[in-house]
């Protein structure tokens, strides 16, 4: 039905925008509250404002009901993982230009692949070998470790990628038990001790601004409905639909960089983030025939 179905598909790409304004904005605002607060004070005072936002909304629901004490083990895990990736993206948004940030990050997917066949005992055939390996070659054009000694930035995003990648595993061990309303809500409180945690190991939390509440108010708002839109988008329309709409994060976060912070648009960049992207959709393109044919 959400194949043939024009209206879903609409709808979909509705969300689908929804979600690419929100990452956008989430990057934009990282970048004007960093001269004054670190990431780890950024991921606490986004994390506050998210466990806000959830109990607000799973109070307004009804659905606050659905968080139990269990599998604190794997929520632990899989929140160590989002805010080390979260963390790391932060850093490399204030280091690098954002489009080579977010042509990394679409890299995530396919370490997604080979850590499911760990991890998730998923078979690595050899569709989802070949995607990841293009992957790779997408990551050395972005980068391009010859041209010279790699940037902290870009190191920062590839090791968030693989961050993000391995959330994404472990939110699909949860998804089997839990909804999304304990997923999320584990997320930002977890995330808010981890915050405390290391922005205080120091001794010195800085407290924002007025200047940057707003900026803060943005990060935590978006972070939470970049991943409801881009989850209602893959629930209104295949991935093999989502996917392309999800990649015009690139091209309009090169507009914003070049507009607002004078970044070049580098055409390796452009050209790497292709490579990515066909890697990605070539995959789940082959992952949706297969389970079509499987069906008939």
């Amino acid at each position: 039905m959400m194949q043939s179905d024009p209206a879903a598909i609409l709808r979909a790409a509705v969300w689908m925008a929804g979600s690419i304004i929100a990452f956008s904005l989430m990057a934009v605002a990282g970048r004007a509250v960093s001269f004054e607060l670190d990431t780890f004070e950024i991921m606490l005072y986004r994390s506050v404002v998210g466990v806000i936002i959830m109990l607000v909304a799973g109070s307004l629901t009804g659905t606050l009901y659905q968080v139990r004490p269990r599998r604190i083990g794997l929520h632990l895990i899989r929140n160590v993982c989002h805010f080390t990736g979260q963390n790391l993206w932060f850093l490399a948004i204030t280091m690098i230009p954002l489009a080579q940030v977010f042509a990394l990050e679409f890299t995530g997917p396919l370490w997604a692949l080979l850590l499911a066949s760990l991890i998730l005992g998923e078979r690595l055939t050899r569709m989802r070998a070949l995607a990841a390996f293009a992957g790779f070659i997408g990551i050395l054009i972005v980068t391009r470790p010859g041209a010279g000694a790699l940037d902290i930035g870009v190191l920062a995003a590839a090791a968030a990628a693989v961050g993000f990648a391995f959330t994404a595993v472990f939110t699909r061990l949860l998804t089997r038990t839990e909804t999304l309303t304990s997923i999320l809500i584990y997320m930002t409180v977890l995330q808010t001790l981890f915050g405390l945690v290391c922005a205080g190991f120091d001794g010195d939390i800085a407290l924002p601004s007025a200047a940057s509440l707003p900026w803060l108010a943005v990060i935590g708002f978006c972070g939470l409905a970049a991943h409801l839109c881009l989850t209602k988008a893959l629930s209104l329309a295949p991935a093999a639909v989502v996917l392309p709409i999800d990649f015009a994060r690139l091209p309009l976060i090169a507009v914003v960089g070049l507009l607002f912070y004078a970044e070049p648009v580098d055409a390796y960049v452009l050209i790497g983030a292709l490579i990515i992207f066909g890697a990605n959709y070539a995959n789940i393109y082959h992952e949706t025939r297969a389970r079509r044919a499987v069906a008939r």
